[in-house]
């Protein structure tokens, strides 16, 4: 009478159809595979965003800046608002660099400011307040603290405030 096989051959079996079937499917996650020796073709094809800065935010580039508008004339405005760590961190340099406009006070810097934030009495208040609120500092008039994730997604969080 022929052996039964034992527990152990089945539980070997699934282990190494589990192996097969993982090295089937991450075969269909690698890289295509170039036949040319060009150096252009390979680094075209390739879609890494070496020494690249500025937060993409999953946005198109209009609706990005329209965002880095609104949200700097926000905090302006307000003086603290809550965003994403990854917002806080783009809109923090259009911050600084709308305060220093204000600090310079010329027409062209005025024109620069009134072309980029929203309100124009926003931007007649900010050229009032800047030069004695930051005149002595040089840079850094914008802070962001990290606070509790948001709810719902756990996406990290931040209060933008000015200093």
């Amino acid at each position: 009478s022929p052996r039964k096989p034992s527990a152990d051959f089945f539980s070997m079996r699934a282990v190494v159809l589990l192996f097969v079937a993982f090295l089937a499917s991450a075969s269909a996650f690698a890289p295509p595979v170039q036949l040319s020796s060009s150096p252009l073709s390979s680094t075209t094809s390739l879609s890494m965003r070496h020494g690249k800065r500025m937060a993409k935010l999953g946005l198109p580039a209009d609706q990005r800046k329209a965002l880095m508008r609104s949200l700097t004339t926000e905090v302006i405005r307000h003086g603290r608002i809550k965003t994403t760590l990854v917002r806080a961190k783009a809109v923090r340099k259009h911050v600084d660099h709308q305060i220093q406009l204000a600090k310079d006070g010329s027409l062209h810097s005025r024109r620069q400011s009134m072309g980029f934030i929203y309100d124009k009495q926003l931007v007649h208040a900010l050229f009032e307040n800047a030069p004695e609120r930051y005149g002595e500092r040089n840079g850094g008039d914008c802070r962001g603290l990290r606070t509790l994730p948001r709810q719902g997604d756990n996406a990290a969080m931040a209060v933008l405030e000015l200093v």
